[in-house]
């Protein structure tokens, strides 16, 4: 089944909310869930998403997507709804997930992490977070966090390079 919907949080310019400096490390991480406390989904028949914004200091639900059921059959037209409700994200967590699923995830840039069935998102949310204090980061997290201060000197790279009007 397809996606049967869809909901995301929209943060208004100017709030100490959508204020992140380059500096920050900031992460989108999916977890798969039915009641957004808990991952407690195989990903290729996950009914819920549930993604988050994090940085060092927060983290905030952006977006939760509803699926409808899906059966663990390996049919692939499934995932493209949840790959496509993915983008952006770096990791998604996940009770299980089949192999098919964790190469077209990875070629997509989102590491597939398998936890146990029941562990809590805010507990992982918490985990995360001291990894990105401590700057003890998995592998994966530290990929996403280089990647984002290198945008971030490329761009003031252009910004100081001289610029010429034609005219």
């Amino acid at each position: 089944m397809a996606l049967q919907r869809r909901l995301q949080v929209i943060t208004p310019r100017g709030t100490e909310l959508a204020v992140v400096e380059a500096g920050d490390a900031l992460i989108r991480v999916a977890f798969a869930t039915t009641d957004m406390a808990r991952v407690d989904q195989h990903f290729g028949s996950a009914r819920g998403m549930a993604i988050y914004r994090l940085t060092q200091e927060s983290a905030e639900l952006v977006e939760a997507a509803q699926f409808g059921d899906q059966a663990q059959d390996g049919g692939e037209d499934k995932l493209v709804p949840k790959f496509e409700c993915l983008q952006g994200c770096h990791a998604v967590y996940c009770a299980a997930a089949g192999s098919s699923a964790v190469k077209q995830l990875l070629a997509l840039g989102i590491q597939p992490v398998r936890v146990a069935h029941g562990t809590r998102i805010l507990d992982l949310l918490r985990e995360l977070q001291t990894c990105l204090r401590e700057h003890t980061p998995p592998p994966w997290m530290a990929k996403a966090v280089q990647r984002r201060q290198d945008d971030a000197r490329r761009f003031d790279a252009m910004a100081s390079e001289p610029w010429e009007e034609e005219g």
